[in-house]
């Protein structure tokens, strides 16, 4: 069974950053895509970003342009968002997913983790 584990959420001030990682229980990844989403409370998960595995190209929501990166480790089989310069809108739940059954900029993914609070104050 496959299990995205995230962590590094948390309580930060506007302008801070943090760094989310998702590690895949998988011994090899073998998904096309993974991708980042977010959720605010009373809001549609949206789309923050996306990774084409095996090449590295990568994709962000205009929302996180300049600001989100996203990496990942073959090594660890692990997916990094980087967030710099961090904004109170910037609030939410994080869900890393893989394996997208449509659209990778769609919540439509076959393997989602837990989810990490991330709350930015002003």
């Amino acid at each position: 069974q496959v299990q995205l584990v995230e962590s590094g959420g948390g309580l930060v001030q506007a302008g801070d950053s943090l760094r989310l990682s998702c590690a895949d229980s998988r011994r090899t990844v073998t998904t096309y895509y993974m991708g980042w989403f977010r959720q605010a409370p009373g809001k549609e998960r949206e789309f923050v970003g996306a990774i084409r595995w095996n090449r590295g190209s990568t994709w962000l929501a205009d929302s996180v342009k300049g600001r989100f990166t996203i990496s990942r480790d073959n090594a660890k089989n692990t997916l990094y968002l980087q967030m710099n310069n961090l904004k109170p809108e910037d609030t939410a739940v994080y869900y890393c997913a893989a394996d997208p059954k449509s659209d990778y900029r769609r919540d439509e993914y076959k393997y989602w983790g837990q989810g990490t609070q991330v709350t930015v104050s002003s």
